[in-house]
């Protein structure tokens, strides 16, 4: 089992707290949504569980190590990364830029053989992508693109997933998609942490949910436990109608509060 453990983090940019003494675990087998409002300190947990910002407080560490004591390839092979920024600067085919998720095992793109051929075969095919591997990537609408970065991200076996915003600007059905295959991921024995602003979404993919408020966590727990109206209106300052049937919870924002 694999695990990232960040205990009392406390960062800062700018004379700024970014985070106050959060404490959070992900582990493998257990797909975790990030939510809260902008400026709550989503993506500054996620670059702390990373290594890619240093708290000025508290530790994290990967499977029980220190995240600094591990080298960037090290920190590549235990954990997969989508930011929310994922340009591609030039057109490259799509089976080339999945490929990329081999770098951290000296893999060429160029000559892929062994294991590293069969990881990305195999991420292409999980992805549905088999039929666009030989595709330029800017002939590719947003969802495709979507889907090729977390094709780059699974080629890499990494047993856990970082993500966010990973549907941001996408139409429900590639929302779904991309959630369906990050869902997928966990089920077969991966752990996934995804910051998400579609709370629903959120809602029917994840086994936990972290809300966030002011650089705090507010509350951890299943859907069923935190999804609350009274939650709405506590991190997002909303009036909110929660409902629960055989299509799972659903909400309604009916006003700010």
């Amino acid at each position: 089992m694999a695990e990232i453990k960040l205990d009392h983090i406390h960062a800062e940019a700018g004379g700024a707290a970014l985070l106050k003494g959060v404490s959070a675990q992900l582990r493998s087998g257990e797909l975790v949504a990030l939510i809260g409002p902008n400026g709550a300190g989503k993506s500054s947990l996620l670059k702390c569980a990373l290594g890619l910002v240093s708290p000025s407080a508290g530790t994290v560490a990967v499977n029980g190590a220190p995240i600094a004591d591990l080298s960037p390839i090290q920190r590549a092979r235990l954990v997969s990364y989508l930011p929310q920024a994922r340009p591609l600067a030039w057109p490259v085919r799509v089976r080339d830029v999945v490929a990329l998720g081999r770098y951290a095992y000296g893999a060429s793109p160029a000559n892929l053989i062994g294991e590293d051929a069969t990881a990305v075969d195999k991420a292409i095919e999980n992805c549905g992508l088999a039929g666009l591997a030989d595709r330029r990537t800017d002939t590719l609408s947003g969802g495709e693109l979507a889907r090729i970065h977390c094709a780059r991200a699974f080629a890499a076996t990494a047993p856990l997933l970082i993500a966010d915003e990973p549907v941001a600007s996408l139409d429900p059905s590639h929302q779904f998609q991309i959630m369906s295959m990050i869902r997928k991921f966990v089920d077969d024995g991966g752990g996934a942490i995804v910051v998400l602003h579609d709370i629903p979404l959120a809602a029917r993919f994840a086994d936990r949910l972290i809300w966030m408020k002011n650089g705090e966590i507010a509350a951890s727990g299943s859907p069923a436990e935190t999804l609350t109206a009274e939650r709405m209106a506590q991190i997002f300052g909303v009036a909110a109608a929660i409902a629960d049937d055989e299509n799972g919870l659903s909400l309604t924002v009916t006003g700010a509060v």
